[in-house]
């Protein structure tokens, strides 16, 4: 896969990816996305942005499915689709898209603006392309395997800072149900680290990948949550894997990391280093 100007190209497909394109369906997508299914948060928003079509929670998923479904299917009719909304369609062994149309879907009903659009391309396990579009706060990351990450068109890198003290860390939910180990080691780090938030679900990584954050993690994650997630991190010069330290959407929840603090994470989380056997191909950036 190659990213060339606005271009990302799939090899060894018939058809091309324009990067402007992919953009352009994820943001078409939530157009009509404003908020949660509060009456009291979608009247103040209508007139705060009455440019904006702020509607009902359970419409938007809708809207936004179905202009999802429709931009792929027109565009690449051989390849399959896995969502969250969508369920599976499909040969999954062919070139796949795997969608969640709004992932942190609590944080959206809720009127709090750090959820996004997910959008993965991957053939079998291997993640190929990924993009990420936070519309409330009007942030894209784009990236393709060996080719970079690009934030808002601009070519992005994780941050080198290389000490807790000084990091910014963070966590979609820090209970992690049932697994009390996990819940124990994060409260170890955050207590160290200079910042430690709850600012989760998609936007945590990409703030990884955009290096104003240094550590973002996830109990659980399905691989509509991850895959587009795994390019992202990583062609930024970043680190991700599951908790068993498998580099794949497709784990038992995740961990991204910059470069510099990766290895105390690991040691300090109890994740694995990825086995050789497990790596996807270096950075463009590396």
């Amino acid at each position: 896969m190659n990213i060339s100007g606005n271009t990302i190209l799939v090899t060894g497909g018939a058809s091309g990816i324009g990067k402007a394109s992919a953009i352009r369906f994820l943001r078409r997508g939530n157009q009509v996305i404003v908020c949660g299914r509060r009456d009291d948060v979608l009247e103040q928003l209508t007139a705060e942005y009455p440019e904006m079509h702020a509607v009902n929670c359970d419409v938007a998923l809708a809207e936004n499915r179905e202009l999802l479904l429709k931009d792929v299917t027109e565009r690449f009719p051989n390849d399959a689709i896995l969502g969250e909304e969508f369920g599976a369609d499909g040969d999954e062994r062919a070139r796949r898209w795997i969608i969640d149309p709004i992932d942190g879907t609590k944080t959206f009903v809720r009127g709090v603006p750090l959820w996004g659009t997910l959008v993965g391309v991957t053939r079998g396990e291997e993640v190929l392309a990924g993009a990420v579009y936070c519309p409330a706060v009007d942030e894209t990351v784009v990236a393709a395997v060996g080719e970079g990450c690009w934030w808002n068109g601009s070519r992005c890198r994780v941050s080198d800072c290389r000490e807790l003290a000084r990091a910014t860390v963070l966590v979609t939910a820090a209970q992690f149900p049932n697994q009390p180990d996990r819940a124990a080691r994060w409260r170890a780090i955050a207590a160290e680290a200079a910042v430690a938030r709850t600012w989760g679900d998609c936007y945590g990584y990409l703030l990884v990948a955009t290096g104003r954050a240094e550590l973002m993690v996830d109990n659980l994650m399905s691989p509509w949550d991850a895959a587009a997630l795994v390019p992202v991190i990583r062609e930024a010069g970043g680190e991700f894997s599951d908790w068993n330290g498998r580099i794949t959407a497709f784990g038992d929840g995740a961990m991204a990391t910059n470069a510099a603090l990766a290895a105390e994470a690991r040691a300090r989380l109890g994740v694995p280093w990825p086995d050789a056997g497990t790596a996807v191909p270096e950075s463009a950036d590396a």
